[in-house]
């Protein structure tokens, strides 16, 4: 469960990260995002969950 914690926290200090050193591109990024299909989207979403998933696997095996 500690892992959980610490995997959301590096989570997060990247994704904030990312809109400290670059807002004007995360903004366009949404707005990009915003006008995509939702099916899109989601595909996008479990393609990225896999890879998270396998990176993990890999590193803990």
């Amino acid at each position: 469960m500690k892992e959980l914690g610490v995997a959301i926290g590096l989570l997060l200090v990247i994704e904030g990260l990312l809109y400290a050193m670059f807002p004007g591109a995360m903004k366009n990024m949404l707005t990009i995002m915003k006008d995509m299909p939702a099916q899109k989207l989601r595909t996008g979403g479990l393609i990225f969950a896999l890879l998270g998933f396998i990176i993990v696997w890999y590193i803990k095996r």
